[in-house]
Parts: structure tokens; sequence; C-alpha cells
């Protein structure tokens, strides 16, 4: 069987683009709604839902702004958890690859078949589950991307270092979610806004988005290296182990 090559960063490129087009988006939203939110919320609701009634025609231009850049959220929402999932799936499936792989390349013909003990193509199943069950996925998607960190990990990485960026990347993900959650489905009472989103929402919709990016960089980062270490360790079994002895402290 062939080795591996490093994995592609496409995918994880592209998430950090969405993500980074998301908080553009919704750092664009907040500032409208803090600098016209109110004053709008205020004569839309003058008019009493009718479009003919005088000053109407005055707002189309603020209410379009309005619309769009609530499109352009959710757009941009969709967007990064789309190229999450994909970056999500086609990294596990490289751990795969990578753990049936061995340590250097096969000597055998072109097309050579798989050894029975090597491991299947992981499915996209468990990622579409672990985030649209109901319930299941505010714990399994965290699960699911530390079950890929511990597939992927060299010795280099620790993992107190990896579980509290993990850890910190769902929290502020769960905070944003119960933030605009909050908002949308229970408003404050006598609100005189569009949507509510302000200063706090943007920040914890930032952070999270940020943490997001360095947990896909970190395990896209460690599946280059440990390829390189499988490298190594074909051209030099005996200082790859001392290597990796150094790695781990002793």
């Amino acid at each position: 069987m062939r080795s591996v090559p490093p994995p592609s960063t496409r995918p994880a490129s592209a998430v950090q683009a969405a993500l980074v087009l998301q908080i553009c988006a919704v750092t664009a939203l907040t500032v409208f709604e803090q600098a016209r939110g109110e004053r709008l919320a205020q004569e839309i609701a003058a008019l009493g839902g009718d479009p003919r009634a005088p000053g109407a025609q005055a707002l189309v231009g603020p209410v379009t702004v309005f619309a769009v850049l609530v499109i352009l959220v959710a757009v941009t929402t969709a967007a990064a958890g789309a190229a999450h999932l994909v970056w999500l799936a086609r990294a596990r499936r490289y751990a795969a690859e990578t753990a049936g792989a061995p340590s250097r390349p096969s000597s055998g013909a072109p097309g050579s078949r798989p050894s029975p003990g090597a491991p299947s193509r992981p499915s996209a199943a468990p990622v579409l589950a672990a985030w649209f069950t109901p319930g299941l996925n505010l714990v399994a998607p965290p699960v699911l991307v530390d079950r890929l960190w511990r597939a992927s990990r060299t010795p280099a990485d620790h993992r107190a270092s990896w579980l509290a960026l993990l850890a910190a990347w769902w929290l502020s993900w769960l905070a944003a979610l119960a933030l605009l959650l909050r908002l949308f489905l229970s408003p404050a009472p006598g609100a005189a806004d569009l949507t509510g989103i302000g200063p706090v929402e943007l920040a914890v919709v930032t952070v999270s988005a940020l943490l997001c990016g360095a947990t896909v960089r970190r395990i896209t980062r460690i599946q280059t290296e440990s390829v390189l270490h499988r490298v190594r360790t074909a051209a030099d079994p005996v200082g790859s182990e001392v290597q990796g002895l150094a790695y781990q402290g002793f």
C-alpha cells in the first residue's frame, strides 16, 4: 500500500475564510443595529404596517440594508457550518487512511490492495448525526473533534492545552447559541430595536469563531506533522524513537 501524502489544506482554509466572513457580517449587522436599529424600529412601528403610509418610502433604503445584512449573516453562518462539516469529514477520513498506512512505502506494485487489518474509510454519517441530532448536538461535536485529535496527534502535541482549547471553543459556541436564541425566541419586554444584537453578542460570536478556527488549524497542523514524523521514523527509526521520548518529557 502506498504511503499517505500530507493532508490538503483547502478544507481548513475554507473554514477559516467562512469564519472571517461570518465575523464581518455579524459585525456589520451589529454596527447597523447600534447606529440605526432603535430609530428604524420606532419608524416602522409608527407606520402601523401600512406600506403606503406617509414616510414609508423613505424607509425603503434602511429596511433593504437591514434585510441584506440579516441575509449575509445567515448565509455566512450556514457557509461556515457547511465548511466545518466538510473539513471534519475529510479530516476523519484522512486520519483513518494514515492509521492504515505503513511507516514506509510498500515495494509492491501500484494499486495493491490494503492489508486486511487496515481500517475502513469512516462515513460522514456520524458527523451529520453529531451536529443535527437534537440534544446530542450539545455534546457530541466536541467529542468527535477530540477523537479526531487523538487519531491524528503527534508525540509533540500536548493534551492539556488541546483540551483547554476544545473546551473554550465549545463553551463559547454554546454561549453564543444561548444568547442568540434568547434574542430571537424571548425578546425583552418593551425592546425597541430590530434584532437585539449588541456588543456582547458580537464579542461572544467572534470569540467562538476564532476558537473554532484555532481547533481546525491545530488538527490540520498535527496531521501534517504526523506524516513528517512517519517519514522520519521510516528514514531513521532509532533517532525518531529518541526524539519521541524527548517530546514526552523522558
